[in-house]
């Protein structure tokens, strides 16, 4: 009886079988991704027309001239910097921010004494814009880093405490009181029905809260900051420097853009089970 043996005649350097993309995943991936450039293309195509044949000033500068002054401020490293520090700082007040309204949130939404307490405080300093306290974060921050990324927390707290109290308040009573009928304790029952039930409307509050920290930061670099996209518009208007003004602008919108597209990319890496987005 004579044994067969089996050798791999994969090519070297060739990629397995396995490895490779099907057809059908790239014809997917091509349509997942042509809308967002074809809606790009539009939203500059649009503009440029308003600006060559209806406006047709120099207050209202072509895509084309903005691209070139960009590529100017980018060749320099300026566009660089104050990006850099704007990103710097709306990271680091987003993710304090939500670290402290997300256990509130909690506490408020699993605690009817809680959110007796706390709630009204919440729904009174909600009301007050991030802008009005610009003053107060002076006063009480000095006008260095610490003023500008209390701005960013005040402006990500509260809607990161809302959206985590509504989600443990959505939670169904019959879930809690199924898992006590099988001997949860308080502490499983949290973890292992609230918690879960509650991650979808939390990481909707941090979506929702990473757009107002990009908005608050052009008024919290108006605090005597040197660099960040905020100065740059500063600058850009005291000067009367419209294609940078623009700039800065496109800028805002296509971090703010990028930022939300990697935090969706993040949750369906690692929490789509809890919350699937679209």
């Amino acid at each position: 009886m004579s044994i067969e043996r089996t050798h791999d005649v994969t090519r070297p350097g060739a990629v397995p079988a396995a490895g490779r993309r099907k057809p059908g995943e790239i014809t997917r991936r091509i349509r997942e991704t042509l809308p967002f450039l074809l809606s790009f293309a539009a939203l500059f195509v649009i503009w440029h027309l308003v600006s060559v044949f209806i406006v047709s000033s120099v207050l209202f500068p072509t895509p084309a001239a903005v691209f070139r002054k960009a590529y100017e401020l980018i060749a320099n490293g300026t566009l660089i910097n104050h990006a850099t520090a704007s990103l710097w700082r709306i990271a680091l007040g987003f993710a304090l921010g939500s670290l402290m309204g997300i256990p509130i949130g909690l506490i408020i939404g699993s605690f009817s004494l809680a959110r007796k307490l706390i709630e009204p405080w919440t729904e009174f300093l909600r009301f007050i814009p991030a802008v009005a306290m610009i003053t107060i974060a002076v006063i009480w921050f000095g006008i260095g880093e610490g003023s500008k990324i209390f701005l960013i927390i005040y402006t990500t707290i509260f809607i990161v405490i809302l959206n985590t109290a509504a989600g443990v308040a959505s939670i169904a009573p019959n879930k809690i009181r199924a898992a006590r009928a099988l001997g949860a304790s308080d502490l499983q029952v949290f973890f292992y029905v609230a918690l879960p039930a509650t991650v979808p409307f939390i990481l909707t509050g941090m979506r929702l809260a990473m757009a107002n920290s990009f908005t608050t930061i052009v008024a919290a670099e108006l605090i005597s900051a040197n660099a960040g996209l905020g100065v740059m518009l500063w600058t850009g208007r005291l000067f009367m420097l419209i294609e940078e003004i623009f700039v800065a602008l496109v800028t805002l919108g296509l971090l703010g853009f990028a930022a939300d597209r990697l935090f969706r990319m993040g949750i369906y890496r690692f929490a789509r089970r809890y919350a699937p987005v679209a």
